[in-house]
């Protein structure tokens, strides 16, 4: 144990900085020749792309939906199992966080920003264009809301939940550095200090910074939109580099805060704003209507989730499943390096019972809340004879959200107040992601140098501004979903490493309790032989 702690940590200064040299310099170059690659070649790269992310899914769609269910399966059996009591970082480790604290920085990283664009648009969309029921009936409801649960609810947090959970075992209960590298120590041993482990986070580098790039820029793209919608502002590329800089401003002053002072503090006023907002709706919306959907929607999910998890559309066929359900797992597993080593790090001291149902059922809960409450009203107000949001989806997603509100009293007010929101949680993406490529490229420091994390910080803004204004984001976007697949492999050893380590963690604290016992009955014994010979020489 100690000997891997050492190895992790003694990480040679290169150049002032405090890094893993291959990785680091490695992920700089490659991160260059993608961007240039992708500017130079965006047209050819994104059909290249696309393609390949369809046949994935024509090919390899069962095994993303046998992979997302497994990884549910295995992390609940892991919470109610012997594992469940086993502290991440050992028996006296105490939490770094308070649990709203923690609840609120996993959730502003995991899928908060998601939910404000897509718990109006995706269950109008699912409603016009259902895979099942007839378009536009109450079925058709039934099964958008259905399918935007499961999208969105228990699965795609199941595989944060693995990632993280694996991540935080190894790094605090095993003393191995927080890289994804790390978690294949049962298979490869002290390789995973060599070449082999540099590659494991280099992928997971590009993946981070590739991917949260793409998500900033296309997020910018609907920010953009949303302020011309509101105020009249132009949404072009010059509005959409600005919000693109101050984003980055303000998550760089974050990151040089700290976990603790920065992103902790901008995750709960997230949290705070987006219970305002989620107040609101509420209030000034279909209040009963939609406490009765709440209960209705959850009725229908958990009675048909066994089905609709599992279907493969292979007797209908067509190709609903791969732009929607095939699609959001191919995201959500590529995205699960970054939010995976993120929750990682803030999830020292929970039990692993604590820590999957913290990761796995709240959030899902009040996800499940929060799209019940904007899209069942959306849906309301369509069925009533209010078409404006189904165009407004159809002709532009990013403006879904602000033309909802339309129907409410005090529009402005709840406009501004999801501007605030989205900007918000884009800024928690971003330095937390940040942090995270600053961890996987120091190999496994927790608490590098500002400088390194201020790089990183920029270096995100950065990419995303240039591929924005080159136009190379789609093509980063459909390669970031098409290693979707290798990485559901990945997650499948993954789960058999981790397994292997909580059980070889069970038996140390088996051996260790009989060593105690052991210890205890023959000092007992002592105490009982030297009582006897006291009382005989009396």
């Amino acid at each position: 144990m100690s000997e891997k702690v050492t190895r992790s940590d003694e990480k040679k200064s290169i150049f002032g900085l405090e890094v893993n040299g291959p990785v680091f310099f490695s992920s700089i170059i490659l991160i260059t020749i993608g961007i240039a690659l992708t500017l130079i070649y965006k047209e050819s790269a994104e059909e290249f792309f696309s393609t390949v992310q369809n046949q994935v899914a024509e090919y390899g769609g069962w095994l993303f939906v046998f992979s997302v269910n497994f990884f549910l399966i295995f992390v609940v059996y892991l919470a109610f199992s012997k594992f469940g009591k086993i502290r991440l970082g050992g028996k006296d480790a105490e939490p770094e966080f308070k649990t709203i604290s923690w609840f609120s920085m996993l959730f502003s990283a995991g899928m908060g920003i998601g939910l404000l664009f897509w718990s109006v648009a995706e269950p109008v969309t699912h409603f016009g264009a259902p895979p099942n029921a007839d378009a536009d009936t109450i079925a058709a409801a039934k099964e958008a809301m259905n399918f935007s649960f499961l999208h969105w609810g228990f699965h795609p947090w199941a595989i944060y939940a693995l990632v993280g959970l694996a991540l935080a075992f190894f790094t605090y209960s095993r003393g191995l550095p927080l890289t994804i590298r790390s978690v294949f120590y049962p298979f490869l041993g002290d390789k995973i200090y060599g070449v082999i482990g540099d590659i494991i986070d280099i992928f997971a580098v590009l993946a981070t910074l590739f991917g949260l790039a793409t998500s900033l820029g296309f997020g910018v793209q609907q920010v953009a939109a949303g302020l011309e919608q509101v105020f009249g502002l132009s949404s072009g590329t010059t509005t959409q580099v600005l919000l693109i800089a101050g984003i980055t401003l303000v998550a760089t002053i974050s990151v040089v805060l700290g976990v603790d002072k920065g992103v902790k503090v901008l995750s709960e006023w997230n949290i705070r704003i987006a219970v305002l907002l989620l107040a609101l709706v509420l209030i000034l919306g279909p209040t009963i209507f939609i406490f009765e959907s709440y209960l209705e929607n959850l009725g229908n999910y958990f009675s048909s989730v066994v089905e609709i998890s599992l279907w493969n559309e292979s007797f209908t066929g067509g190709d609903w499943q791969n732009n929607w359900t095939i699609f959001y797992w191919g995201w959500w597993i590529s995205w699960s390096p970054f939010v995976g080593t993120f929750i990682a790090r803030i999830s020292k001291g929970r039990t692993i019972k604590e820590f999957i149902l913290g990761v796995l059922i709240v959030p899902s809960l009040i996800t499940f809340f929060w799209i019940t409450a904007f899209g069942n009203s959306a849906l309301d107000i369509i069925m009533n004879g209010n078409d404006a949001i189904s165009t407004a989806v159809d002709n532009d997603v990013a403006t879904a959200l602000f033309v909802f509100f339309e129907d409410f009293p005090f529009t402005i007010a709840l406009n501004v107040v999801a501007i605030l929101l989205i900007i918000g949680f884009f800024i928690t993406s971003s330095d937390s992601g940040s942090l995270v490529i600053d961890s996987l490229t120091t190999g496994g420091k927790i608490d590098a140098p500002v400088g390194q994390r201020i790089f990183w910080a920029i270096t995100e803004g950065a990419v995303a501004a240039v591929l924005l204004i080159g136009g190379g984001l789609g093509a980063l976007q459909t390669a970031a979903i098409a290693s979707g697949l290798p990485f559901a492999i990945i997650l499948l050893v993954m789960c058999y490493s981790l397994y292997k380590g909580l059980k070889d963690e069970v038996k140390k604290h088996e051996r260790y309790k009989e060593d105690v016992q052991k210890e205890d009955y023959e000092e007992i014994v002592r105490k009982i032989i030297k009582k006897r010979n006291k009382n005989e020489s009396s």
